[in-house]
């Protein structure tokens, strides 16, 4: 795998994992307890603690990119060794 591929395939997972991890812990400002700013929906989040998500978000991202280079460098799971249509 070249480094461009492997950059782009983090990226993915990275994004992939961003939208799981954005809901953890929101609560809403009538949740929290504190006033609404004007204008304010009353879905927004209270403390939306973005850098704490990015830091989760490329701690997770790294695992799972480490699985993939694992798989791609030792060749657990290929198609040729999946049941069914795949095999060579």
């Amino acid at each position: 795998m070249s480094l461009i591929s492997g950059l782009a395939i983090y990226l993915i997972i990275w994004w992939t994992v961003l939208f799981t991890v954005l809901p953890w812990g929101v609560r809403t400002a009538a949740e929290a307890g504190t006033d609404l700013v004007p204008g304010q929906a009353d879905s927004a989040p209270a403390a939306p603690m973005l850098k704490k998500k990015l830091l989760w978000t490329t701690l997770i991202s790294l695992g799972f990119f480490a699985l993939y280079w694992a798989n791609e460098h030792f060749g657990w799971l290929t198609l040729a060794n999946m049941p069914g249509p795949f095999r060579e």
